[in-house]
């Protein structure tokens, strides 16, 4: 069968002739190459042979196999492009042109028809995140909830109609892990109706199946002394906790005769934890300020000493009875307020009198006092803890406030020359 080719070889795509063994540069700098090579190539045998197989199956309306990769450079076989050149001859070197070296591959723009079938790549299986917040706490895994409910058994052992509120103090202590004196607050929590006793069911649902159990024992406390539906801490928040510690710890027992000082060591010791844990000096104390502060440590230190005066931090007699007798002293007229007046005699006349205008303009801190011209006791806790422990952050906080006198933030020399 005689074969003819009248196509142009000027318009020929060197790339589509899918020949290795020739470049396609050297094709493209020589069009009279590719004339050559196409005429040896109807000339082989495969090659008829492939082109009679291609008519006979149009003819027949049958599928013609003449996608790109379906051929090879292979010879065996009636399927594959036949080579024209033998396997082991060397091609040889293509002339060079202007166009560059014709070892030099142009690339090609899209993908390739030559290229192997596409693989099926299994996607990697998801990792399962556990979840690690819970709104209301932790659940308590199964082995530490029977290992609880054991122990809260024997405790409620011999009392089916459930413990009182003075036989709570070893439950808040052994089970709950939490300091003695807050046995009256955590009891009336429990007995929410009121019936004067906490029943075991009682006890299981609120520090069990309500998570406390697995909380940290600063939220613990926190969620304990907070209103129900509260998002922070106020002052009289601390009071029923400072009543029982003033009612049960041995060191505090000569106050029991007068109440009045009771009275007033449980307010000093609420105004100095305010003063150093509530640094947005709002008056909410939040979970977040609680938790950097070191005031559950102190309060775990309070329950185990006997000595309050060694508990340096809040709770200390000493500190309530010289900041006490100091304002005492400055309130001549001993109606709880002083004056700026009173305030110069501080110290032996330490202060200046334009320091005093600072503080009375409550640029410091804003007084809690509604009088006029008047500091209240509170106001002055908070003006001595400054003065007397000025390395503090609240310190430092008070009286650089004094000092910068145009409130930019930055002290001048004028500024300290003036005060």
């Amino acid at each position: 069968m005689d074969l003819d080719f009248n196509g142009d070889v000027a318009t020929l795509d060197a790339d589509l002739l899918q020949l290795p063994e020739v470049s396609p540069l050297a094709i493209k700098a020589n069009p009279s190459v590719a004339d050559k090579l196409f005429d040896q190539w109807l000339s082989l045998p495969e090659t008829k042979l492939m082109v009679k197989s291609l008519i006979s199956n149009a003819e027949a309306g049958g599928p013609l196999n003449i996608s790109g990769a379906s051929f090879s450079t292979n010879t065996g076989g009636n399927s594959s492009m036949p080579s024209m050149f033998p396997a082991v001859s060397t091609p040889p070197l293509s002339p060079r042109s202007s166009l560059g070296s014709p070892r030099v591959m142009k690339p090609r723009a899209g993908p390739s028809t030559l290229g192997s079938p596409l693989k099926l790549v299994n996607e990697p299986d998801k990792e399962v995140i556990p979840q690690f917040y819970f709104l209301d706490g932790r659940p308590a895994s199964n082995e530490l909830r029977e290992r609880y409910l054991f122990i809260i058994n024997q405790f409620f052992y011999g009392h089916p109609d459930g413990l009182q509120i003075n036989d709570f103090k070893q439950v808040t202590k052994e089970i709950c892990k939490l300091p003695s004196f807050f046995s009256s607050v955590l009891f009336r929590k429990m007995d929410s109706g009121g019936t004067g006793v906490v029943t075991r069911d009682s006890f299981v649902d609120y520090w069990i199946n309500g998570n406390m159990l697995t909380k940290d024992i600063t939220v613990q406390i926190y969620t304990i002394l907070k209103q129900p539906e509260a998002r922070f801490l106020v002052q009289e928040d601390f009071k029923p906790v400072l009543r029982e510690l003033l009612a049960s710890h041995p060191g505090l027992e000569f106050l029991q005769s007068t109440p009045e000082f009771q009275e007033r060591y449980a307010e000093t010791v609420i105004y100095r934890i305010f003063y150093y844990v509530n640094r947005a000096g709002n008056g909410r104390l939040t979970l977040r300020e609680l938790k950097q502060s070191n005031l559950i440590t102190a309060m775990q230190h309070a329950d185990e000493e006997e000595d309050i005066n060694k508990v340096l931090r809040y709770f200390s007699y000493e500190h309530f009875y010289v900041i006490y007798c100091k304002f005492w002293e400055l309130d001549t007229d001993h109606d709880f307020l002083i004056d700026k007046e009173n305030l110069i005699r501080y110290g032996n006349h330490a202060l200046t009198y334009r320091i005093v205008d600072r503080i009375f303009s409550q640029v410091p801190r804003k007084f809690t006092c509604k009088v006029e011209g008047k500091m209240g006791y509170e106001d002055f806790v908070y003006f001595i803890l400054s003065e007397e422990d000025k390395s503090s952050e609240p310190g430092l906080e008070y009286w650089f406030k004094c000092i910068d006198l145009d409130g930019n933030g930055v002290i001048t020399r004028n500024e300290m020359q003036f005060l």
